[in-house]
């Protein structure tokens, strides 16, 4: 473990003036084993924001942490403050459901339902009481997820008939149906070939017009060809955190050069 970074100096690394999104001490265990530790972070809006690290060191567990996914992981318990727009996630009178509803979450593997394209994006509006127009709302998330004009002819076909890389788009259309704010995708190209991946980070450029986006990836190059800014976690504790041309080529602590580097991790 890192010891010579103390919390302070990173948590104050990088701050905004209105994040959209906030940790502050954030520290979840399982059980009693610490999977997260004293994490302190800013997310600002429209960007895009990596979360890097070698394998076990708590990025996925925060990521989930943001729409509070780790709910349903019964030995998963937190303490710290999430905020979204300076409301706690966390609270009491926080409703759960309407946090994913404007958290959206994409997965590392592709997860189409067994049913139509067009269910598959339909499918979340109404059951959380969408009353307009199925299909315009099918067509307009399609099209933000670069899919419409591969799946417009069948969009009754099943979603699992898609090829990978499309199924993963399928699944950002699903998750802007809902239209939420900010999507977190957990290393969501690591089952893809070069090409979908190409895809989908493009994709994620064009999204972040429109939407806040943070991800969890183990791909370097993918880190600093999207993102805006990264924060590295080792051990579950964020060594790191800045814009990502700083934190690739002028890192501030000797850990994080190793790690960009491929020292070890």
């Amino acid at each position: 473990m890192n010891t010579d970074v103390m919390p302070e100096e990173v948590h104050d690394a990088m701050t905004f003036e209105k994040p959209i999104l906030e940790a502050e001490n954030v520290t979840i265990r399982y059980v009693d084993q610490p999977a997260v530790r004293d994490v302190s972070l800013s997310i600002a809006a429209n960007k895009i924001t990596a979360i890097i690290g070698p394998s076990g060191c708590g990025k996925s567990t925060l990521l989930r942490a943001f729409n509070r996914m780790n709910d349903f992981i019964p030995e998963a318990n937190m303490s710290g403050h999430i905020l979204y727009l300076g409301e706690d996630l966390y609270s009491k009178n926080t409703d759960p459901v309407e946090v994913r509803r404007r958290i959206g979450m994409v997965f590392q593997k592709p997860n189409p339902f067994p049913k139509s394209i067009s269910r598959n994006v339909s499918w979340g509006p109404s059951i959380n009481g969408y009353a307009g127009e199925s299909s315009e709302r099918v067509e307009k998330s399609l099209r933000k997820a670069a899919l419409w004009d591969e799946v417009k002819d069948r969009l009754n076909d099943s979603a699992t008939g898609l090829s990978g890389g499309q199924q993963q788009r399928l699944c950002i259309a699903r998750a802007l149906a809902m239209e939420p704010e900010i999507i977190l995708m957990d290393e969501p190209c690591s089952a893809l070939d070069p090409v979908s991946t190409s895809r989908i980070e493009d994709l994620m450029l064009e999204l972040k017009e429109h939407y806040t986006i943070v991800i969890v990836t183990h791909n370097m190059q993918q880190a600093a060809r999207v993102s805006d800014y990264t924060a590295f976690l080792e051990n579950g504790n964020l060594i790191e955190y800045g814009e990502t041309d700083q934190v690739f080529t002028r890192p501030a602590q000797k850990r994080t050069e190793e790690y960009v580097t491929g020292r070890f991790g």
